[in-house]
């Protein structure tokens, strides 16, 4: 099995890139600070994956930024500015929509494959009860809608495709640190496993849904 791995140097890409080295797969991993892949620069989306040769049968995207800038999630409306919505969208829903656009020919048209991108239970509007996180939420629900659609283009041309978005839990990185607060956390390498036998289980009647770590679908 061949595997790619985009935002490799970060907490869950790298735990990532163990676990399917662990698992024998043949890993390539990409990121920006290793490759110059730039989510925020479609002309680096499409030049490292350019350079790519063959098929790869499970695609992670697993980028993702909850502050950008040193602006943090708003916790009112009276916090939000267009310039940090912007930024949020840029990171966390374009990017890895360019990437899925600029993944399609890397992807197996004859056999099962998975591409899946890292979004967020937040990002859930029938789950939202606690509101605030205005940006982080409206990119993440951006990019479910996203991968979906894409889902579905592309059940036309990859039949045996998952193509999902998968909510790793609150995960002990950087990027969660300052923000976990009472809720239970867990390392990237067990997140990086969990998300290893989500993929492991789907199938292509699957594409287009969006799951939990542990399996379960989450609204949408």
């Amino acid at each position: 099995m061949r595997v790619l791995v985009i935002g490799a140097s970060g907490g869950i890409g790298a735990a990532m890139v163990d676990k399917a080295r662990s698992e024998g797969a043949e890993v390539t991993a990409l990121s920006r600070s290793a490759d110059g892949l730039d989510l925020l620069d479609e002309g680096s989306i499409a030049a490292c994956l350019g350079a790519l040769d063959g098929a790869f049968e499970r695609v992670f995207v697993t980028t993702g930024a909850l502050e950008i800038g040193g602006i943090g999630p708003e916790k009112t409306l009276r916090s939000v500015t267009p310039e940090a919505l912007a930024a949020q969208f840029a990171l966390n829903a374009l990017g890895p929509a360019l990437v899925l656009k600029h993944a399609v020919r890397l992807l197996p048209r004859n056999r099962p494959s998975v591409f899946a991108a890292l979004s967020a239970r937040v990002g859930s509007i029938g789950d939202n009860r606690a509101g605030g996180w205005y940006g982080y939420r409206a990119a993440k629900a951006a990019l479910n809608q996203l991968i979906h659609t894409g889902a579905i283009e592309l059940t036309r041309t990859h039949p045996h495709l998952a193509c999902v978005v998968l909510h790793p839990g609150t995960v002990q990185t950087d990027l969660t640190a300052a923000y976990a607060g009472r809720h239970p956390t867990v390392p990237a390498s067990e997140a990086a496993a969990n998300l290893w036998r989500v993929a492991e289980g789907l199938e292509a009647t699957d594409s287009g849904s969006f799951f939990d770590w542990s399996g379960a679908r989450v609204v949408w």
